[in-house]
């Protein structure tokens, strides 16, 4: 059969009109969902808005208790275990339901968001074993105003849950970590220092605080040290937790015996420490010595206990790349012991002696914690109290105090039994 007839024979075909009929509404089914990909795409970029905040983020848990509050009706969740304390001191667990990795829709100032969660499956966070998370935000309208309301809404509601207490950090990694529970303010009243002392440091830290301007116009760094030495037992740290209370500043502890810290870690520590804090070095002589007291039989023993070098703390609490905007409180027991260097004026501004009770400190804490007592009484408590002892600190005094909670006269019989 010739080619041509062939070929008219296949046009003449029902089956042929409907095969290409066919390949006609496929090719258009085709470009039409081609059309609406590139469509939904141009619509995204210039008609929606993405926030992305990944689980390394401050703000991350702020924004999960956000998103719990307003996603009440999701059926997907997964459990946070935390434990709160009461004002009594004691502490029960607590869970709190959060929405499960996955989409949830929330209609929040006349508008509908989508929330997703997703969850890393291979990656996980060194330091806690968690897997890496982050959140994505998505809201019709290019007004990125949405996303700044709902950081400032989550960041208002978890300082309302942290409202009246101190947050105790640590250092974990190269950041700071919430440390157990946040704990309730210490009222500076119930720290009892020499007359005067608490007052007078109170004062200064707090015109350091509302005086930043006074340092950058003569271009002097925006940053306080303060030393705060004497026997153990006597307040040093109990008077810088009731200070964090008294000015709601957060504290971060850090060891400086840590075999893990090093020169640049700390650096980087200090300067990334959360806004409003306190950084506490505790028994700073455990980890350095001065130079004038070393064998010299053993000359490695100034360079510390772990990666941290004594040149490398110098320079992170005022060197040329210490940061700003900084208190930091460092207490020893023994001030001999430290290098004349690492307390000089720039490094430690104020330094402070707390020792052994005095007769105003004993008078003062036998009236306060015997409110009922009459008038006098303490005098008399801080008069036998010396008289049977000849240094007493605070701990020891509070000890017999809690051992004679509520009779105070047996707590001025007993004062010769006091434990030393």
């Amino acid at each position: 059969m010739p080619l041509s007839d062939f070929l008219g024979a296949l046009k003449d075909n029902p089956y042929f009109g409907a095969g290409f009929g066919l390949v006609g509404v496929g090719t258009a089914l085709a470009l039409a969902r081609k059309g609406a990909q590139v469509g939904m795409i141009f619509f995204r970029r210039h008609y929606m808005i993405t926030l992305e905040v990944p689980s390394r983020d401050k703000s991350y848990h702020w924004l999960l208790s956000w998103i719990t509050k307003h996603a009440r009706h999701t059926q997907h969740l997964s459990v946070e275990t935390s434990y709160l304390q009461h004002e009594s001191g004691r502490v029960h667990t607590q869970f709190d339901f959060h929405p499960s990795p996955g989409n949830h829709i929330i209609w929040y100032k006349r508008k509908w968001i989508r929330v997703e969660r997703t969850r890393e499956k291979q990656m996980v966070d060194l330091h806690t074993g968690t897997p890496w998370e982050s959140v994505t935000f998505t809201a019709l309208g290019r007004n990125r105003e949405v996303f700044f309301s709902i950081l400032q809404e989550a960041r208002e509601l978890a300082l309302k849950q942290e409202e009246g207490r101190t947050v105790m950090y640590t250092a974990m990694g190269a950041e700071w970590r919430p440390f157990g529970f946040p704990r309730r303010r210490r009222p500076l009243s119930s720290v009892v220092l020499d007359v005067g002392v608490a007052e007078r440091i109170v004062d200064d830290v707090k015109e350091f605080i509302d005086h930043p301007k006074w340092y950058t116009d003569r271009g002097i760094p925006y940053r306080r040290g303060y030393l705060l030495y004497g026997p153990p037992g006597c307040g040093k740290s109990s008077f810088i937790t009731a200070l964090a209370g008294e000015l709601g500043y957060s504290i971060c502890l850090m060891s400086l015996s840590d075999r893990s810290l090093s020169d640049d870690r700390l650096n980087h520590l200090l300067s990334v420490a959360p806004q409003q804090s306190i950084v506490l070095l505790e028994d700073v002589d455990a980890a350095f010595i001065s130079r004038e007291l070393l064998p010299t039989e053993n000359p490695l023993a100034y360079q510390g206990m772990g990666r941290l070098t004594f040149s490398g703390l110098l320079n992170a609490l005022d060197g040329v790349a210490s940061s700003e905007a900084r208190i930091v409180f460092m207490t020893t027991n023994f001030i001999d012991r430290l290098d004349p260097a690492l307390i000089r004026p720039g490094r430690v501004d104020v330094k402070q002696y707390v020792g052994h009770c005095t007769p105003w400190q004993l008078a003062q804490m036998f009236q306060r914690f015997y409110p009922s007592a009459a008038a006098g009484e303490g005098e008399r408590f801080a008069r036998r109290a010396l008289t049977a002892h000849s240094e007493l600190s605070a701990a020891q005094v509070q000890g017999h105090f809690m051992l004679h909670k509520d009779d105070p006269a047996r707590a001025m019989e007993n004062v010769a039994n006091m434990q030393e």
